[in-house]
């Protein structure tokens, strides 16, 4: 039958993700707006985000953080461009994005010393293989597969090379090892629902290192530089961004971080994606037409959840379509590149209740397209 309950925020998305609960975008701090980013109180404000990330993901002394142009995508590439070809690079990918990063080290960058390992949507490559006297490059999350890293215990405490991560759906969402990650790039629209276009670079002093002793012999374009005179642009990582920023999103990201440290910080949004992830599995394991896409459930994404139906693809997206015509579950498509299913977001702005409101929705949607 159709339920009679409807989630209160219908919004699933998994990239921009929903706003946090009670948002209200009147109740923003705008006093920046109309001023230069590069006023003393630009520079305060955006320096604020750098400084407030760092506490509250609990980075460790020496690690840096800045605001860089073009979201995940941009600091992903700066930190490529930037950083590879003074070792051999180890490329893991087993969805799109990461697989991007791969082709563009190998097509763009032109690099020859490269091993990549993959594998396909729905499980991870042999992290094993990973040698610790080479870069490594990988996302933590496959936010269009939902497989997730499970932990660091693969990463070397004796590595020489650089790891480069990819933790766009993984920051604020899960545990991160931050003493075996060297460089971490994400955005604000995914796990805490801030507006898009404005990236994340996390660096490790070993990565700073890197920066201020190696020049890549290819030229870098302006946004993509990160040092001056053979140092490192400290700049960047106390609010001077390379280019003009949004100081509206600016403000944005500072309330998200605010709602962060006000429901109980980093372990509190964990616990609260944890949560929703196992509401989803809960459903899936009292019901025998859907499935994760990751079958092993230590490398289930608690954001990202990416799950299969006993449906061909053309009733998958009727299915779809119904829950997003009835309000009920907007955007919960599988990823273009991914096989047919749905995508539905479980990080800490999606609120435990809807999620569970929504289960019963999927039963009726896909009974109804069944029957189509």
């Amino acid at each position: 039958m159709k339920p009679n309950s409807k989630p209160e925020n219908p919004n699933f998305s998994s990239g921009p993700c929903s706003k946090r609960p009670d948002y209200d975008v009147r109740n923003l701090s705008l006093e920046t707006l109309g001023r230069s980013h590069r006023s003393a109180l630009g520079k305060e404000v955006l320096g604020r985000v750098c400084t407030e990330t760092a506490e509250l993901l609990g980075l460790p002394e020496g690690y840096r953080v800045g605001v860089v142009p073009a979201s995940d995508t941009g600091a992903v590439e700066m930190a490529l461009w930037s950083l590879l070809g003074a070792r051999p690079v180890d490329v893991f990918s087993w969805e799109s994005f990461g697989k991007g990063w791969l082709t563009d080290i190998l097509q763009q960058l032109k690099l020859e010393q490269v091993n990549s390992y993959t594998a396909d949507y729905g499980s991870l490559p042999d992290l094993g293989q990973a040698n610790p006297d080479h870069d490594i490059v990988f996302t933590w999350n496959g936010t269009t597969s939902g497989v997730k890293v499970p932990d660091g215990e693969w990463i070397s405490d004796q590595r020489q090379g650089l790891t480069i991560c990819d933790a766009t759906s993984a920051v604020f969402a899960m545990a991160l090892p931050w003493e075996k990650l060297d460089v971490v790039t994400y955005s604000w629209q995914k796990v805490l629902g801030g507006e898009g276009a404005h990236g994340m670079l996390i660096l490790s002093p070993r990565a700073v290192e890197r920066l201020e002793s190696y020049s890549p012999p290819w030229p870098l374009p302006k946004i993509f530089r990160l040092t001056k005179g053979g140092k490192l642009n400290e700049g960047i990582f106390k609010g001077s961004t390379i280019n003009t920023p949004s100081m509206l999103c600016v403000a944005d990201y500072l309330d998200a971080l605010e709602w962060v440290r006000g429901i109980g910080g980093l372990e509190a949004v964990i616990t609260r994606a944890e949560r929703n992830l196992a509401v989803v599995d809960r459903f899936v394991q009292q019901h025998e037409w859907i499935h994760f896409l990751a079958a092993d459930e230590n490398q289930r994404s608690n954001t990202s959840v990416c799950l299969t139906v006993d449906l061909d693809d053309e009733k998958v997206k009727s299915m779809i379509q119904l829950l997003a015509a009835e309000g009920v579950a907007n955007d919960i498509g599988a990823y273009r590149d991914a096989p047919a299913g749905l995508r539905i977001w479980c990080g800490a702005t999606i609120e435990e209740s809807d999620l569970e409101k929504l289960m019963p929705w999927l039963e009726w949607a896909c009974g109804q397209a069944r029957e189509e």
